[in-house]
């Protein structure tokens, strides 16, 4: 079965390495263009493509797929990718954050085959696992969808649960669901190769959109609760890393247990910051958080034990 692959982050780039290793034949890899990162912002090739150039499988980065775009660049290169689609021979595509929209002259070509992460149709959208966890869901996992033109509203033809534990982050959620999502669209694509798939429809109830994840929304607010803080510490790990100013200075908060008991200090308050007690802060909507692991700009990551060390918290207030 031949299979063009459509994706861009490591998600996609696991799922890409596990169609290839299990025998599938690639004919050619859509991915984001180059983008520029790290401290000297040049460009970077995404995972997908590193990995389809490291093993010798063609790659396309169009900026569009959408050929009736206002700009004519993108309406250009749309045109040139749907050429290339259209001449290739392939069976269907797989898609993995992909980030681009696919229209329905790309759908209309050949079967899409999509790799969510999120129990659909619970958390449609761009950031399934950071809103599961920013929500406190109980569980999350993997849908394989046969992609129409609504937002992740096609039929369901495979989906397996993952429950999140307690101090799961987005980061490790993700290495979860991006390695259980390859297994289950080799085990999806076996199947469409020997005409034994069914496609059931989602459910019209419990329908929620996971919207995209800006760095604004990282900045926390200590007259929440501990539980809703934590939640967000845990969802906004890795990225963007959720935050708050202390004195002037503004911390990435990486970690955090929260405790049951309430203060009645004000909210950001910091309660206690030494070795015995670890960083305590007061919430105001209920609880009090003790961080875990935090980080001054320019600095490490650390535990907060080290933290202190260099940064003294005591009778500071977050903000």
């Amino acid at each position: 079965m031949k299979i063009i692959f459509a994706g861009t982050p490591e998600f996609a780039a696991v799922a890409l390495q596990t169609l290839h290793e299990s025998g599938f034949d690639i004919p050619l890899v859509l991915t984001q263009p180059d983008r520029p990162a790290g401290r000297g912002m040049h460009l970077q090739p995404s995972a997908v493509k590193q990995y389809a150039t490291a093993n010798g499988i063609p790659v396309a980065q169009p900026l569009s797929l959408r050929m009736d775009s206002k700009d004519p660049l993108r309406a250009a290169e749309a045109k040139q990718a749907h050429e290339l689609l259209t001449s290739t021979d392939y069976d269907a595509m797989v898609v993995a954050a992909y980030g681009l929209i696919l229209p329905r002259s790309t759908l209309d070509i050949k079967p899409c085959i999509n790799i969510h992460g999120s129990l659909l149709p619970r958390w449609r959208g761009a950031a399934p696992i950071h809103r599961a966890i920013e929500a406190g869901d109980a569980e999350t996992g993997v849908t394989i969808m046969r992609m129409e033109e609504g937002l992740d509203t096609g039929p369901m033809l495979l989906i397996e649960r993952l429950p999140i534990g307690p101090h799961d982050t987005t980061g490790a959620v993700h290495d979860k669901l991006a390695a259980l999502g390859a297994k289950m669209v080799v085990k999806v694509m076996r199947k469409i190769e020997q005409g034994i798939y069914e496609a059931v429809p989602q459910p019209e109830n419990g329908v929620t959109y996971a919207a995209k994840i800006s760095k604004e929304e990282a900045a926390l607010d200590f007259n929440q609760s501990a539980r809703d803080i934590g939640r967000k510490i845990r969802a906004f790990n890795p990225f963007p890393g959720a935050h708050a100013d202390v004195n002037g200075v503004t911390i990435k908060l990486w970690g955090a247990e929260v405790l049951d008991a309430d203060s009645s200090a004000p909210a950001g308050q910091v309660l206690a910051a030494d070795a015995q007690h670890g960083i305590v802060v007061a919430c105001g909507g209920g609880g009090s958080l003790r961080l875990t692991e935090l980080q001054k700009p320019g600095g490490k990551r650390l535990a907060a034990s080290e933290f202190i060390k260099g940064f003294p918290l005591d009778g500071l207030r977050f903000a």
